[in-house]
Parts: C-alpha cells; structure tokens; sequence
C-alpha cells in the first residue's frame, strides 16, 4: 500500500448530497466557495468526497419507475446523474483534485493514498452516496464522516413537514440504526438523513458521524476540522 497522502494523517469523509451541492440559480456562487473551502481544509488533512444526484437523480427514477424500468436500472440512472455532479465539482476545485473521479470503491481507496483531495460520484447499484461514504470511511480508517444535508442535522421528525420537530443534536448509533430502519424501505431514490449500509460500516470502524446543512459553510468548515457545530454527532 502506498504512503498516505497529507503523511499519514487519516482523511476526512464528506458526503456531499445532490441536493445541497446542485439546487438553482445560487450554484454559480457556491460551487467557488465550497470549492475554496475544500482547498483550504485538504492542506491540513485529506478530503474523499462522494456526491449525490439530487432532485435532478429523483426525477429521472420517478420517470424510469413509470415506465417500468428494473429497480437496477433505476440504481444506474442515479449513479450516472451523481457522477456528473462529481466530475463538476472536480473541475470547480481543480489541482490537486483529478479531474476524473474514480467509479469504484477500490479505486477511490487508491487513489484517496496518492492525493489530498478525491471527488467520486455512485459507484454500483444498491449503494447510496452515503453507502459509499461509509464504505470508504470504514476503509480509510477517517477521523470522521460529515453528512452535508439540506436540514441542519437530524430531527425527531421531518422538520419540513413539522416545523416544530427538534434537533437531536447528540446520539449513539444503537439509536440512530433504530430510526433507519423505522423509516427507510431501501427502494432506489429514497430520502433520509443517511442510509443502513453507511451506518453500519461506521459503527463498526467507530467512526463519528457529523450532519450538517450543507450550504452553510462556516459551519460545514467547523464540523470537517472536528471543532463545535451546529448539527448533529453520533458515535
């Protein structure tokens, strides 16, 4: 196995949804800023990024479903969609990212050993932005995986559809799997906060979850370096 980038020091997960990364009419404004935030944080550890496909991905399933496309068919549609928003913000960051993410888990692993900063989008069918997160956290032994979501952290029930849920701010993952499997069916193009198969490589590498709103930078910067946030831990 070759040296680690950033010598040695463990990278960091980010898990960055279709939805928060590509939503409208701001994205010209905040792929540069997230873009210079990620440069900027990668000189003190490495970043593997993985990226979803968003309401661009749902829509294309919801159709496909339709027109009674297989389950894995539906899976490969996401996939394709979530690897143009990683090969996007890939040129947006530009050096020392490679412009070409890596399609598999075994190549994003290769490739997370050689340089500071890795964007990937879906890698099979079946596995979830936040699966392959997970995945990879799990194998590259990170200090912490920070789940870049639409709602800033998770909440007791969908703060959209109930303004007065609250925020759980602090959870182990015995709780957290209990809410996965009462609210998650597992068909391709569901939501939820995060997904059974990224929570149990975390649990098992012991490694913490952070879930933030991902388009508030400042806080976003705050919970990849591992200080005080605004969200959720679990651990």
């Amino acid at each position: 196995m070759p040296e680690r980038a950033g010598g040695g020091v463990p990278p960091v997960v980010l898990s960055m949804g279709g939805s928060v990364l590509v939503t409208g009419d701001e994205d010209e404004r905040f792929l540069p800023d997230l873009a210079a935030l990620i440069r900027k944080v990668s000189s003190e550890f490495p970043l593997v990024i993985t990226t979803g496909g968003g309401r661009v991905a749902r829509d294309y399933i919801r159709l496909g479903r339709a027109l009674g496309l297989t389950e894995t068919e539906l899976d490969e549609l996401g996939i394709d969609v979530s690897r143009l928003n990683a090969r996007l913000l890939a040129a947006v960051i530009g050096p020392p990212c490679p412009s070409h993410p890596p399609t598999s888990l075994a190549e994003a692993v290769r490739e997370a050993h050689r340089s500071r900063i890795v964007v990937l989008g879906g890698t099979e069918p079946g596995h979830t932005t936040d699966g392959v997160a997970g995945l990879l956290a799990e194998r590259l032994r990170a200090q912490r995986l920070v789940n870049a979501t639409r709602v800033p952290g998770l909440f007791e029930r969908d703060p959209r559809k109930d303004p007065s849920a609250k925020r759980i701010d602090r959870l182990d993952y015995a709780g957290f799997r209990k809410m996965i499997e009462a609210s998650v069916a597992g068909t391709a193009g569901q939501q939820f906060v995060f997904d059974r198969l990224g929570l149990e490589s975390l649990a098992r590498g012991k490694i913490p979850l952070r879930i933030v709103q991902g388009r508030d930078l400042s806080n976003l910067e705050r919970a990849l370096r591992g200080e005080d946030f605004a969200g959720t831990e679990i651990r």
